[in-house]
């Protein structure tokens, strides 16, 4: 067996497929672009999904790729084993050979068999094999056609060799390829060891899994063969690559080792302390690897769904780099070393390098802030749960940290468990988290109702099969004569529908355009004779398939009829006036804070823009004039805009800006604004000339999630309206203030200086005033077990005064004990202070503190010589002050 690269077998694996009549298709991003009840793309299979289902037609039968996935939830959580698993992974690339209706079993086996052995020079000896209990046909081919002793194929029931989409839907039988690593690698020790065990025994590895995706089961259980079966492989290229690398740890191959060579270095460890520290060197490679990817596929940080996994993964990483001995952020260079290993292949890694770099950056340092105070937290919360005799840290508690310091549950979890021996209430954590979900409005990912795409997927195959494929077509004017194609009502096809009804309605062509790339659909009227439907939204249900919703105002519509479809004219001009805007307005955030700048995420409505984009900072107020000023002189230069065709390697060639995530054909739309301004790819509708636009201004800018902000701009109708608004009052206070409009900010200049000089004087009474009811407080001094003590309730208006006069009977008792309480915002608030000679014989400022707090309602702690607490009921300050002589006593005694 020739020993390759990572690299040289992932493209040996493609080129293979490729000669073999396979079109070798690009990953699509992790963020699944056709499911949304997934939070990552787990399997090669997802983006074909569609196609399987009939419900999407390619324009090939085969195909191979390399797929970024992850697996970090649900039935496929690797997270816990990442570590000390020599082969578990968060991140991993499955590589995968597609037939979509073409070739079936004999050709997957024979293509699976051939690769493995003769092309990557796999010993044959080393191979064994799984198929169905069921499937002859599987074992007569591994058998009799390739030639494989039936005592290494064996069969197994549905537990391993048995695949489902969901409960409804394409399935089939699997047949899996394993690799003995040989009889020294057995770690289960029964002299039987096998495959057929099905044990986890480490000397079995499971290289590659044919699924045959050959029946449709339906609710009752029942599976009827399909018209056209398909085939999806799965091979993990970590796996394969130890293999052929002949390395029995994932770890060992230079898919993890240029990392871990780099996490070393960092460290300034021998081989010998980087030996020792390998789960926290593994954790890093693999978490590394992961949050590179995610960010780079547009994933940012966040409290819930996959912006939460993505938290989670990289606070555990940054976690074990504080074991493995970091003391500063050093994820952003892990993530350096990734892109420049896998951004030859992933060259999205390349493009959206400073990006994926400042999110990554920005997100360690603000865990940093608060990870050392969670972890004070959790000791003091173990060591009071420990004293109850307790060993389980309640749901609640756990929720806390993750809500307040960004404690992730696996974080809490692993540290309670490796550093304190306790458990954690999961189930209470749950229902908190679900508690908080509904209170803030947040939701799960929403399920496919695969029978109602089914119903659309069917009445596009009727309409194909008679003759009258649908056309679409938005960017040939707003209005156009066409036939009603189908009318559905309630998912149901109907032949006619009355006034006042909501309604689907599907036409042989349409202008209207659908909703894509951040720009909204269309609405309109569909007119026909004697009746009009009100189109409220536009939407593609399966490719091919334009549906118009709406509502009958009028008359009676019958399917057939010859109508007239009419856009929203004045609306759809605003629309692409704001479209075009947002690509003049990528282009001057480049030319002015830097080619980092990448789109994020956007919306194009009529009555506004909104725009994300990387960057890691605040734009300041010249920045943003400048972007604003650059834009409006594109447009008062009504520059053309040409739209073009081309084969998307070219145009991306030619420097056109493509959205990464977005899914593109092999040959894409051009929008090009003359005068060298912009040039992107983009199916959106836009002006013919930025001299249409109007105006632009931005009416905001600000943070969205760490490394991305946000404007928001208006543009032609909407930037006149916000212009006369904000100068009616401009006029409006400049009369408030008798001043012309011009010397507005003069004025009020003048007035916050002389605000600021009464708000001093104030500020110097209230100091004096407090100092008063200091010297009348010393009266008041007593003396428990020789301990001077001081609790009172003073006035005033702000804590760092409270501080101060703390400070003073401090100064002036030289030792003592003193607890001063007020009421700030309708809160009691308290501050303590221990001097240095007593907290040497024991008494504690924190713990006094507490106790008198918990009176109110509240709570508190800090430092033995100085704390603060608060709480929630003023009327009972007095009595919670009473209480400081006994408590004074208790600590002394």
């Amino acid at each position: 067996m020739t020993t390759m690269t990572s690299a040289e077998i992932r493209q040996k694996f493609l080129e293979y497929f490729e000669r073999n009549g396979h079109t070798i298709v690009a990953s699509s991003s992790l963020i699944p672009a056709n499911d949304p009840t997934l939070l990552f793309t787990n399997a090669g299979m997802v983006q074909f999904k569609d196609a399987f289902l009939g419900l999407e037609k390619r324009d090939y039968k085969r195909a191979t790729t390399a797929q970024k996935c992850m697996r970090v939830a649900g039935k496929h959580n690797d997270l816990e084993n990442v570590g000390p698993s020599p082969r578990h992974h968060t991140f991993f690339e499955m590589l995968g050979n597609f037939s979509l209706g073409d070739y079936f079993k004999k050709d997957a086996i024979r293509f699976a068999y051939d690769l493995l052995v003769n092309e990557f020079g796999i010993d044959p000896n080393r191979l064994y094999y799984t198929v169905h209990t069921d499937d002859d046909e599987a074992f007569d081919i591994w058998t009799k056609e390739m030639g494989i002793s039936p005592d290494r194929v064996y069969r197994m029931g549905d537990k391993t060799n048995f695949w489902q989409m969901a409960d409804v839907g394409p399935c089939g039988p699997t047949s899996e390829i394993h690799y003995d690593w040989g009889e020294d690698a057995c770690t289960c020790g029964d002299p039987n060891c096998s495959v057929l065990l099905d044990n986890g025994c480490d000397r079995w590895l499971e290289i590659w899994n044919l699924v045959f995706m050959q029946f449709n089961q339906d609710e009752s259980g029942n599976r009827d063969p399909l018209p056209a079966p398909g085939v999806d492989t799965g091979m993990g290229l970590e796996r394969i690559v130890s293999v052929i690398q002949n390395k029995r740890a994932n770890y060992e191959t230079d898919l993890f080792t240029p990392i871990l060579k780099r996490t070393q270095e960092l460290l300034g460890d021998t081989d010998e302390q980087a030996a020792e520290k390998y789960i926290a060197y593994r954790v890093i490679a693999d978490h590394g690897r992961a949050i590179t990817f995610m960010v780079g596929d547009g994933v940012m940080p966040g409290n819930e769904g996959r912006e939460y996994v993505l938290r989670l993964i990289l606070r555990r990483a940054a976690r074990y780099g504080r074991i493995a001995g970091f003391t500063e952020p050093f994820l952003a260079k892990i993530a350096e070393t990734v892109i420049e290993e896998m951004g030859g292949h992933y060259t999205e890694l390349v493009a959206r390098r400073q990006f994926i770099l400042n999110v990554i950056q920005q997100e360690e340092e603000r865990f940093l802030k608060t990870f050392a105070h969670g972890l004070d937290l959790l000791k003091e919360l173990v060591e009071t749960l420990k004293a109850a005799g307790k060993t389980e840290i309640p749901g609640s508690e756990v929720f806390k940290l993750h809500a307040t310091y960004g404690f992730p549950f696996h974080l809490t979890r692993d540290i309670a468990a490796e550093e304190y021996g306790f458990t954690v209430d999961e189930t209470g954590f749950r229902q908190e988290m679900q508690r908080h979900s509904e209170i803030s409005g947040g939701g799960a990912f929403k399920k496919i109702d695969e029978a109602t795409l089914s119903v659309y997927a069917a009445l596009l195959d009727d309409l194909k099969a008679a003759g009258t494929v649908p056309e679409h077509d938005p960017y040939q004017g707003t209005e156009n004569t066409t036939t009603v194609l189908a009318i559905l009502q309630d998912g149901q096809r109907v032949e006619t529908v009355g006034e006042g009804l909501e309604v689907e309605m599907v036409l042989a062509n349409t202008p209207f355009y659908v909703e894509s790339g951040g720009q909204v659909s269309d609405t309109g009227i569909i007119r026909g004779d004697g009746w009009e439907m009100a189109v409220t939204n536009v939407r593609k249900p399966v490719t091919g398939l334009v549906v118009h919703t709406g509502q009958i105002t009028r008359g009676t519509a019958h399917s057939g009829d010859a109508v007239s479809a009419e856009v929203d004219a004045e609306r759809r001009l605003n629309i692409m006036r704001n479209h075009t805007a947002t690509h003049l307005l990528q282009a001057h955030l480049q030319r002015v804070l830097g080619k980092h700048v990448a789109q994020a995420g956007s919306l194009v409505a009529p009555d506004r823009l909104r725009f994300d984009f990387s960057h890691p900072d605040p734009m300041t107020a010249e920045e943003i004039q400048a972007v604003e000023a650059g834009v409006n002189a594109d447009i008062l230069a009504d520059y053309p805009v040409n739209v073009a065709f081309q084969n998307y390697k070219d145009a991306v060639a030619s420097g056109a800006m493509a959205l990464f995530g977005e899914k593109y054909g092999d040959v894409v739309r051009v929008i090009t604004v003359d005068g060298n301004v912009s040039r992107e790819l983009c199916g959106g509708t836009h002006v013919q000339h930025t001299g249409q636009i109007g105006a632009f201004i931005i009416t905001s800018e600000g943070s969205v999630a760490a490394g991305v902000r946000r404007i928001e701009a208006v543009t032609g109708p909407a930037a006149l309206a916000h212009i006369q608004a904000e100068r009616a009052e401009l006029h409006r206070v400049a009369a408030k203030l008798g001043v012309k409009p011009t010397e507005t900010a003069a004025r009020v200049e003048s007035l916050l200086a002389q605000l600021h000089d009464r708000e001093k004087e104030i500020k110097t009474l209230k100091r004096k005033l407090a100092r008063a009811d200091f010297e009348r407080h010393l009266q008041q001094v007593k003396s428990v077990d020789g301990v001077s003590v001081l609790a009172a309730e003073v006035t005033v208006d702000d804590t760092a005064l409270l501080r101060e006069m703390g400070d003073w009977f401090r100064d002036k008792l030289g030792s003592g004990v003193i607890v001063l309480g007020t009421v700030l915002n309708e809160k009691p608030s308290f501050i303590a202070i221990v001097t240095d000679d007593l907290v040497k014989k024991g008494l504690h400022a924190g713990k006094l503190v507490k106790a008198v707090a918990q009176i109110v309602g509240g709570g508190g702690g800090g430092r033995p010589n100085m704390a603060q607490a608060g709480g929630k009921n003023p009327a009972k300050l007095p009595e919670a002050l009473a209480t400081v002589e006994k408590l004074v006593g208790e600590q002394v005694g």
